[in-house]
């Protein structure tokens, strides 16, 4: 991050630290941010070299918060965010079901004065997209408020898109955007002068275009539009939708699917019954497009992926182990995956790189075929990125370095001419098939911590690991509970 960015995050955060005395979290902070900004910079619009016709109802805008002090200010910013979230496009996804959370008028006053004494729209993209990225970072990194569960890491992400090589005039969709770290990377990565020469329509439609978004939080989907908009992306509509990705196929085919959905198990809704308990209810989906009909929420989203792409569109999921290994639906699920995609590489991730502890999760590389016969995966190859290597979110945090070996294994300009390393093996499709349960969960390489002890790794990572373990073993009960309960 330039030292402009940093500078400015510092400023902002600093102030964040200010009102967390009075209970504001570091995700409510974040969020009353983005209606300023966005607020600021579509005033700065009107303005000259620009000239550009106020997108904010006369009333609702900047200089009506400016002119205000006092409880006649902070009404009047409630007013605002009621009324901006029935708006359509972007305004409303922005302030959609907005609150305000600072309830100190004097302490929003100075947080409108923040924001009004740098001219926005006169940053670069580049600047200001770092700044909101710096500012969802440390989000992220405030383990209480679960905020990471939508922050994929950004060395994952850049690999990830490395690899895919979206190209100009691609559709690209992430039906599980969070704050839409996935459709940035690939949007910079086909900006990028190095990667393509575009022209003006390219540009044009690389801008309004190319992405396509859905998270079910509203104030996820209004993190994501504002960084989305901060990088250049999107216009009057936003590329952004709110709601259940998994209700129903929504009919659009895209080339490439980049996704991360969320790591909860099952997808539930909260049901009060007749004498005012509430319940929990898992969700299943009845879809005709679904190889088989689950609460399992990632083979829900695995299948939704395979749905949403064109024929030889290309996805690429982060799945958590029990994808991999797990039987009925799952196994079910592999199957049909193994027949009807080319499911050509598995990227073992290594634990202690999520914000959400006790994950061991992967990333899962297939394209959509024709019906056939003849199944299409032939070889699966897998990188194991996790036996051996320790990872922690603060002293020894996951680098784009550490996925170099990954990327070149890969080999994004010939995939089909590979070969083995001691990390990267591959396994025909007659030798999966024949696996219990058509389990993926494969490893080879030697745990050399249960060897020797003398190559147990320093305490930090250890007691990092344990609980990692920990973590997840408490997950694996809670879903045994929740099958029980369901039953």
């Amino acid at each position: 991050m330039a030292n402009e960015s940093a500078t400015i995050v510092q400023r902002l955060w600093n102030y964040c630290n200010v009102l967390r005395d009075d209970g504001l979290s570091y995700g409510d902070y974040v969020e009353q941010l983005t209606h300023l900004l966005f607020l600021k910079m579509a005033d700065e619009q009107t303005k000259p070299p620009f000239n550009k016709p106020s997108t904010i109802p006369m009333g609702y805008d900047w200089q009506s918060l400016l002119e205000r002090e006092g409880d006649d200010l902070e009404v009047h910013y409630r007013h605002i965010l009621e009324t901006l979230g029935k708006e359509t496009g972007m305004l409303g996804v922005i302030f959609r079901k907005s609150q305000n959370k600072i309830q100190d008028p004097a302490k929003l006053k100075r947080l409108i004065m923040l924001t009004n004494d740098e001219t926005w729209v006169g940053l670069g993209i580049d600047v200001k997209g770092d700044i909101y990225e710096g500012l969802l970072q440390k989000n992220a990194e405030d383990t209480k408020s679960g905020a990471g569960q939508y922050f994929t890491p950004r060395p994952l992400i850049r690999a990830v898109v490395d690899v895919m090589r979206p190209e100009p005039g691609m559709a690209i969709c992430d039906p599980a955007c969070g704050t839409g770290g996935f459709l940035l990377v690939a949007h910079d990565y086909i900006a990028n002068p190095e990667h393509y020469q575009l022209d003006t329509d390219q540009k044009k439609f690389l801008k309004s275009g190319t992405f396509k978004g859905t998270d079910i939080v509203d104030n996820v989907a209004r993190l994501c539009v504002m960084n989305l908009y901060l990088h250049g992306i999107g216009g009057d509509e936003s590329p952004i939708e709110v709601g259940d990705s998994l209700v129903s196929d929504p009919g659009d085919r895209f080339d490439m699917v980049l996704t991360n959905p969320p790591f909860g198990k099952k997808s539930s809704i909260t049901i009060v019954n007749g004498v005012g308990k509430a319940d929990k209810e898992s969700l299943i989906y009845e879809r005709p497009d679904f190889w088989s009909t689950t609460s399992n929420k990632q083979l829900n989203f695995l299948q939704h992926v395979k749905t949403l792409l064109k024929m030889n569109g290309k996805a690429a999921i982060v799945v958590p182990d029990n994808v991999l290994f797990e039987g009925g639906a799952g196994e079910t699920v592999r199957r049909k995956l193994l027949h009807e995609c080319d499911v050509h590489t598995l990227l073992r991730l290594p634990t202690g790189i999520f914000y959400a502890q006790g994950v061991k999760a992967n990333v899962l590389f297939f394209d959509r075929k024709p019906a056939s016969e003849k199944p299409w995966t032939e070889k699966l190859w897998i990188y194991d990125l996790r036996t051996n290597k320790h990872f922690t979110l603060k002293t020894s945090p996951l680098q784009y370095e550490d996925l170099q070996d990954f990327i070149e294994c890969y080999n994004p300009e010939d995939r089909f001419n590979r070969e083995e390393k001691e990390r990267f093996k591959a396994f025909a499709y007659d030798e999966l098939i024949q696996r219990d349960k058509v389990s993926l969960d494969i490893f080879w390489l030697k745990d050399e911590s249960l060897e020797d002890s003398e190559n147990l790794p320093d305490p930090d990572t250890l007691a990092a690991d344990i609980t990692e373990s920990l973590e997840s073993a408490l997950e694996q009960f809670r879903s045994i509970h929740e099958d029980l309960n369901g039953d």
